[in-house]
């Protein structure tokens, strides 16, 4: 197995985690941060994150991505709008606000030219005895009524409460209603935007930093947006478990083929230890570590015990992936 990228263009680039504090964080992800909040996200791949090993060690993606566009993205993606993709692990001890993210349209218009939407999907990795998380509202709840419900507080009693279990995926749309819960650790993929609308955040002391964002909210609202779950029990947690116009998302074990098929691939191990194999080059990944996949890498493998989650932008033909695809 061989591998077309260029000397100084590795087959895989390690990525180094940047840790946020957040007041509903956990102690799962590092420690507190030196005013002793919490850390609550591990942002793990981005445009910023910084290359850890390698001949391009101490480089950020978005500089890798200026100087090799076309084999680090791939065709059809341009350098010039920035890195796509946003991969960040979530510890959750307390309930997040409740919020909704505009679409690609949207942000254009309410925040500015060539902004991004914010479609997301949720892997869970553990859920602790009573979790849960909030996505979409009530079947039959009108434009009206919702509206009426985010600019009086009253959102809870139109919410939809879903107790996931490990294992299970959640995608979230643009326009839907969500929240998490406490005791949630999670995988997240979505759009490279953090442009977040609040809807109510549990009574907590407001702060420029977590404003809500009622009149945005209602604009950007769909009540009909429920989420999209694929159970554990349905997948393993194996094979594709989202698949949208911004990104797939795929659960593969180790041993088994991969191709990036003309699009970078950002691969976390989840579940166990994994080696990247690509010609003469590998790369061991820990339980969360994460490495970016040019697009020119091509084929490569996955070996050892463990178990993946593989994120590429955009929709794309279906990859063949051998046993590791049962569909419904």
């Amino acid at each position: 197995m061989t591998h077309p990228t260029s000397a100084d263009l590795p087959a895989f680039l390690p990525l180094t985690p940047r840790y946020q504090a957040r007041v509903w964080g956990g102690d799962r992800l590092a420690p507190p941060a030196p005013d002793g909040t919490p850390i609550g996200e591990a942002w793990i791949a981005d445009g910023q994150s910084v290359v850890s090993g390698g001949p391009l060690a101490g480089q950020t993606v978005a500089a890798v991505m200026q100087s090799h566009p076309a084999a680090l993205l791939g065709a059809g993606q341009d350098a010039q709008d920035g890195f796509p993709l946003l991969i960040k692990l979530l510890d959750c001890r307390d309930w997040l606000s409740v919020q909704v993210h505009p679409n690609d349209a949207q942000a254009r218009e309410m925040v500015g030219p060539g902004e991004r939407g914010k479609t997301e999907a949720w892997h869970f990795l553990h859920v602790e005895p009573g979790g849960e998380l909030l996505a979409g509202v009530k079947p039959g709840t009108t434009p009206q009524a919702l509206a009426d419900a985010i600019r009086g507080g009253g959102i809870l009693n139109l919410s939809q409460r879903h107790q996931p279990h490990e294992g299970d995926t959640l995608f979230i749309p643009a326009g839907t209603l969500h929240a998490l819960g406490p005791g949630l650790l999670l995988y997240e993929v979505q759009q490279a935007s953090d442009t977040t609308y609040r809807v109510f955040d549990w009574d907590r002391p407001a702060s420029a930093g977590r404003a809500l964002h009622l009149e945005e909210s209602v604009a950007v609202t769909d009540p009909a947006r429920q989420g999209e779950l694929r159970t554990a029990a349905q997948t393993g947690g194996l094979g594709e478990l989202v698949r949208c116009e911004q990104f797939t998302l795929r659960g593969v074990r180790g041993g088994i083929e991969q191709n990036t098929a003309g699009r970078f691939a950002l691969v976390t191990a989840v579940d166990g230890p994994l080696t990247l194999r690509a010609g003469s080059e590998t790369l061991p990944l820990d339980t969360h570590q994460t490495a970016l996949i040019p697009a020119a890498t091509g084929p490569y493998r996955l070996d050892g015990p463990g178990r993946a989650l593989v994120a590429q932008v955009g929709v794309g033909p279906a990859e063949s992936s051998g046993s590791d695809s049962p569909r419904d």
